[in-house]
């Protein structure tokens, strides 16, 4: 776990006294208390019982990237240190089939790679997922390639506490993660999980790589306990689903439905964009791909449900104002709804939340993540977990209310 501390200076937002300290237990925000663990998320109970944490669930988003590079160990290690009941890792490849966790397969944002002569001849410019991209890809590079980088504050201007971290994390694998979890659990004596986001699945198929079968045998190397759905079945994960520790993510639906035509066990979640549609649809349908807004209307949230996802997770503007009918809409349908990502600078919050126009500076964040967890959500992504846990313990933990 991480001990030291860095830096201590003081700053005041709305009334919230604020410190920039580096040790582990000390956060920007205030100490949470640790509220009841009883809650639930609305997931079928044969797929993955969240009875045995708060509701909403809170998942470090990339861990705790608001006090450490993203993605980094020590980023995850704060986030479980903070109160977050899941972490979210970003899931890519390296050139010899090795998952690894970056937010993007092009990672010259979160890493040193352009420090590194050795790779100036792997800078590329590609096209993924329709965008023209230009820096270094991980597909270019094997694994132990890769583990000669080391992470990088990808908001610099923004969080310049976390870039005094720059330079000291080497990249991590899925697997490093999993082992990870398991030791964090062992340390804090209390049920962790993981919401994976597997990235690019159609861009990588198109590379040979079959994102959803090395992710399965990933989990079963691990021995997470992901099996198959039905009672006492085994799928490809090849153990018994006994852990329940693994939510899956993306904003492709096709991967999803690769996952759960194979039989794996795990709860998977439709990432919903408030624009366009899904990548991988438009490669296969073009203009008749349909758009995100469709899965959100009443019938497609029940044809979300058929296909077995498990959940929904949407940007969380869509949850403000008007925002309950979509959580009303999907628990109806039997649907849990996550949304993303609760973070606290005036740059990300909603204009009305926002205290001036520092985009650095801490807006009104407790007023508009109230809002989002008053709007009934299941569980809420943040960079800040320790924040996320405070605002979930003044709400008041909801308890069971499970569709089934």
């Amino acid at each position: 776990m991480i001990s030291s501390c860095r830096v201590d200076a003081s700053h005041q937002s709305i009334g919230v006294s604020l410190r920039f300290a580096g040790c582990s237990r000390r956060a920007i925000f205030r100490p949470p208390a640790q509220g009841p663990v009883v809650g639930a998320a609305r997931y079928r109970g044969h797929v993955l019982d969240l009875r045995v944490f708060p509701s909403p669930i809170v998942i470090g988003h990339r861990g705790a990237p608001g006090y450490r590079p993203e993605h980094s160990r020590a980023s995850f290690e704060l986030a479980f240190e903070q109160g977050a009941d899941f972490v979210e890792p970003d899931v890519v490849v390296s050139s010899d089939g090795v998952l690894v966790i970056r937010h993007e397969n092009e990672i010259s944002g979160t890493t040193d790679v352009s420090g590194h002569p050795e790779f100036a001849s792997r800078r590329r410019a590609k096209t993924v997922d329709g965008v023209e991209q230009h820096g270094w890809f991980t597909e270019d590079f094997t694994w132990a390639e890769l583990q000669t980088l080391r992470c990088r504050e990808r908001l610099p201007e923004l969080r310049p506490f976390s870039a005094t971290f720059d330079g000291e994390f080497p990249l991590l694998r899925l697997a490093d993660l999993f082992a990870l979890v398991d030791g964090a659990m062992d340390a804090l004596r209390r049920p962790l999980g993981i919401v994976a986001e597997l990235k690019h699945a159609a861009y990588f198929g198109r590379l040979g790589f079959d994102l959803a079968e090395l992710f399965i045998a990933e989990v079963a190397s691990a021995g997470w306990g992901l099996g198959g759905r039905e009672e006492g079945g085994r799928g490809e994960g090849g153990v018994d689903d006994s852990a329940g520790r693994l939510v899956v993510e993306s904003f492709e639906p096709t991967v999803l439905a690769d996952l759960r035509r194979r039989g794996f066990g795990a709860a998977l979640v439709q990432l919903v964009d408030d624009v366009g549609s899904p990548a991988d649809l438009v490669e296969s349908q073009g203009e008749e791909a349909p758009a995100y807004a469709t899965y959100l209307t009443a019938a497609g949230l029940r044809a979300l449900a058929r296909a077995g996802v498990d959940g929904i997770s949407v940007p969380k503007a869509l949850l403000l104002g008007d925002g309950r009918s979509v959580v009303a809409d999907a628990h109806a349908a039997g649907l849990s709804v996550f949304t993303w990502t609760l973070r606290p600078e005036n740059a990300f919050l909603e204009e009305r939340y926002r205290t001036g126009p520092e985009v650095a500076e801490l807006g009104d964040w407790q007023g508009e993540w109230s809002e989002i967890v008053g709007a009934g959500v299941d569980g809420v992504f943040s960079d800040h977990p320790d924040a996320a846990v405070t605002v979930r313990n003044e709400q008041g933990d909801r308890g069971a209310d499970l569709p089934y």
